[in-house]
């Protein structure tokens, strides 16, 4: 069970009628439950719908993007993060046989070695923080300055929104199990 109510219109009508006519705008309806339970805090959703937005417009393709989301997701057992992005990894050209590999994309075949190296820089990120020169070498070939610091930035925001559905408890939508 969450451990705060997931707020909707009606708990703020009048008071945050902008913040849910945004949430509507820019992402599904019904709300994802991690919307409603950051409602509580609005001024610090705002600003961090702006910039979930900025980093899904980084450089970087959404297949690897996605890839490295998804690693994060995998890495820390996030469930939620999963369930969300697989429909979002499938739509940016990941394969349902590398969905399901992405657990074991060291030594699986499915994966490209630019694929292996995000995927390699999205765990070791994750499982250890600080990423390797060994690690980080491995995606210079593939990317440039600019998507290797988007990289870092979409690794670290999935890291952060991971950590804040762990703390709330929040749960999976009906509509994901």
């Amino acid at each position: 069970m969450a451990r705060v109510k997931y707020l909707q219109r009606s708990d703020l009508a009048g008071v945050d009628d902008a913040l849910f006519d945004r949430l509507e705008q820019e992402r599904k309806v019904p709300t994802a439950n991690i919307f409603c339970a950051l409602a509580h805090a609005p001024r610090i959703l705002d600003q961090f719908l702006s910039y979930a937005n900025a980093i899904r417009a980084s450089s970087i393709s959404p297949k690897l993007r996605e890839l490295a989301i998804l690693t994060v997701g995998h890495c820390t057992g996030s469930q939620y993060e999963i369930a969300h992005h697989q429909s979002h990894g499938l739509k940016a050209g990941i394969s349902a046989g590398q969905l399901n590999a992405i657990p074991d994309f060291e030594t699986s075949p499915l994966f490209t070695e630019e694929e292996r190296a995000v995927m390699a820089v999205a765990k070791e990120s994750t499982l250890k923080v600080d990423v390797s020169d060994k690690t980080w070498n491995r995606i210079v070939p593939f990317l440039n300055d600019q998507q290797r610091v988007e990289l870092a930035l979409n690794i670290a925001w999935y890291n952060s929104g991971v950590r804040i559905m762990g703390a709330l408890a929040i749960e999976l939508e009906e509509s994901y199990r």
